[in-house]
């Protein structure tokens, strides 16, 4: 396997539709050529999707963002068509809170076969940050990478300070100064 891309909640409802974010928007163009080239290079490629149920708003998560998103089978709930993840998605991961569990499994069972794992995707300050950590903590030894062009925060400060937190935890982070240009 060698080398993976995560791509973090790159859904409708989080660029354009429910909680839409302008930045998410931006990085588009450059996520879908970063996804692209991953695979034209051998690059294993996984998406997580946010994933809740008609009983969000009664959830924790759901009672500090009272916004129903990402709700199973909703058009929000898709990823972004651009990015078309039937054609390059090797694996899929459906997660019900910030960090996906089964995205940490996965990599704790194919450990021996990961060599470094690059993450983009949305948001910064919450799914990216938690997933990454999660995975240095099932690959303490491996180099873990944040495109820091393919992500977006919640604000653009909310996410240079994700990126900060990120490197404080030996997390290889890149092109920081520049605009998500494909």
């Amino acid at each position: 396997m060698s080398k993976v891309l995560v791509v973090v909640d790159m859904q409708k409802d989080f660029v354009d539709g429910a909680l839409r974010n302008e930045e998410a928007i931006e990085i588009v163009p450059y996520v879908k050529e970063k996804i692209r080239k991953a695979k034209e290079d051998g690059t294993k490629v996984i998406f997580t999707l946010d994933t809740h149920d008609e009983g969000y708003m009664g959830t924790e998560e759901g009672k500090n963002l009272p916004v129903p998103h990402c709700i199973r089978g909703s058009e929000g709930w898709k990823i972004l068509d651009e990015l078309e993840p039937e054609k390059y998605g090797d694996e899929f991961f459906e997660k019900e809170t910030f960090g996906s569990t089964a995205l940490a499994r996965y990599f704790t069972e194919n450990k021996e076969e990961t060599d470094e794992v690059e993450f983009i995707g949305v948001c910064t300050d919450i799914c990216v940050i938690s997933n990454v950590l999660l995975t240095k903590a099932v690959l303490p030894n491996k180099v873990i990478t944040v495109d820091a062009a393919g992500c977006a925060g919640v604000t653009p400060k909310a996410h240079r300070t994700a990126l900060d937190a990120m490197k404080a935890c030996h997390i290889r982070v890149i092109n920081e100064g520049q605009a998500a240009e494909a």
